[in-house]
């Protein structure tokens, strides 16, 4: 991957999983709720039509709601996902970077709720939200 095709700011993601590695590299920009997720598509991404698959942009759309949730705490939060809900609004072509950014997010003692969107560029390609758990401290 050319490191030029990375929009400035972003830096590979410093937390991973088996999941990012095998995707990734997913890059990150920010902190916190204002945490924002970047990926560039290529090939491994696409579908039979040459088009990004939708579990990659679903993927994106749930590591985005959870990292920005569970990085706005000390210690970050271990969330776990309950539930996803998630809009396409446009195909991704293999080539372009595709963006997330969490909108809203609300946290509560048991229950956490998350909504991002996901862009290339300025078109919005999908939109997801998100209820996730929110382990009690263990004593």
């Amino acid at each position: 991957m050319d490191v030029v095709s990375i929009p400035e700011g972003f830096t590979p993601l410093s937390r991973s999983s088996p999941l990012l590695e095998l995707i990734g590299p997913v890059y990150g920009c920010g902190s916190g709720r204002e945490l924002r997720l970047g990926l560039r598509a290529d090939a491994r991404h696409a579908n039979g039509r040459g088009t990004v698959h939708g579990g990659i942009i679903a993927t994106l759309a749930d590591i985005g709601m959870g990292y920005a949730m569970a990085f706005a705490s000390d210690p970050p939060l271990p969330l776990i996902t309950a539930s996803m809900t998630l809009d396409y609004l446009g195909a991704v072509q293999v080539g372009e970077w595709i963006e997330v950014r969490l909108e809203h997010a609300r946290r509560g003692r048991q229950m956490a709720f998350a909504t991002v969107l996901l862009q290339v560029g300025e078109r919005e390609v999908a939109r997801a939200s998100g209820v996730f758990a929110v382990p009690l401290p263990r004593d």
